[in-house]
């Protein structure tokens, strides 16, 4: 049952967080943080972070979260940030010493690969661990990380159909361009979409007490008090329906630019921003009562 419900296509498109995604999300940082701030915050609310912890935080990127935790945990606990992307973790690195933060720190490494030095009481990712190739491998090593007992949080997206967000913005490019349909669990932000495909993945991985929980809303394109414009501009440049218009005409970009602007006016409110419905999952597991051995 778990092998059928973790088969992924043979070749999965993999996306460039080393270097393209990363640029483009460090070029966006502080829109890209205040989108998903709703969701990062339910994260932590529902995670619990407790002073003393040593805590993971997988796919750190800027290091917005892995600061937060680090105030959560205090100075008797600590924190460690890892991303694959060396401009986002040294990003991360500038905004730890401008904050003075002691008990954190920031490593450029493949979170698949990585093997630290001492367990960890907590790990925890918001959206950073959807794009794995092979998450059953990458999850299984990651176990190894936790003390036994230990736990992890993750916040990944829900169905495409239910974040509003992006299936509307997709339904504008659908108007002017071919979209290519997605490609079913490869690594990419809806990889894990689906509820028992995620769990499978977990429970394959070593992890125990899998719980899934809906975390629902509106949620601000480009970032708090953003224009429609400035939504408009954001989402060229750093989204996925930017990237799909890059080689296009300039005449054609112009109307999809245009007809984007009338979807985010349609969902602008004054004072808030371009508030568009978004969902994700908040995951919870154990690594059991015991560590798996890593070699």
């Amino acid at each position: 049952m778990a092998a059928a419900r973790t088969t992924l296509p043979e070749t999965p498109p993999t996306e460039d967080w080393a270097g393209e995604m990363g640029a483009r999300w460090l070029a966006g940082i502080d829109r890209f943080e205040s989108m998903i701030a709703p969701i990062g915050a339910a994260l932590q609310a529902r995670a619990g972070f407790m002073a003393g912890e040593r805590v993971l935080d997988l796919g750190c990127g800027g290091g917005a979260t892995s600061l937060a935790i680090a105030r959560s945990v205090g100075p008797t606990g600590s924190v460690t940030g890892i991303d694959i992307s060396p401009a986002l973790v040294a990003k991360a690195r500038e905004r730890a010493e401008v904050a003075g933060a002691r008990n954190v720190t920031f490593e450029c490494v493949d979170a698949a690969l990585y093997r630290p030095d001492a367990v960890f009481d907590r790990m925890v990712s918001r959206f950073g661990s959807m794009f794995f190739p092979r998450p059953v491998e990458a999850f299984s090593s990651l176990h190894g990380c936790l003390r036994p007992g230990g736990r992890i949080d993750l916040a990944v997206w829900g169905p495409p159909r239910e974040n509003p967000w992006m299936m509307e913005m997709i339904g504008v490019l659908r108007r002017h361009i071919e979209v290519p349909p997605a490609v079913p669990r490869a690594p990419g932000p809806f990889a894990l979409e689906d509820t028992d495909y995620l769990t499978g993945i977990l429970t394959e991985a070593g992890f125990e007490e899998v719980d899934i929980v809906a975390c629902q809303g509106p949620q601000p394109i480009g970032g708090t008090g953003a224009s429609p414009e400035e939504a408009v501009s954001f989402a060229m440049s750093s989204l996925a329906a930017g990237r799909m218009m890059e080689d296009r005409d300039e005449t054609l970009r112009l109307r999809v630019r245009e007809d984007l602007q009338a979807v985010f006016a349609r969902h602008h409110v004054e004072g808030q921003g371009v508030m568009m419905s978004g969902k994700a999952w908040l995951v919870t597991a154990t690594s059991g009562a015991s560590m798996d051995q890593r070699h």
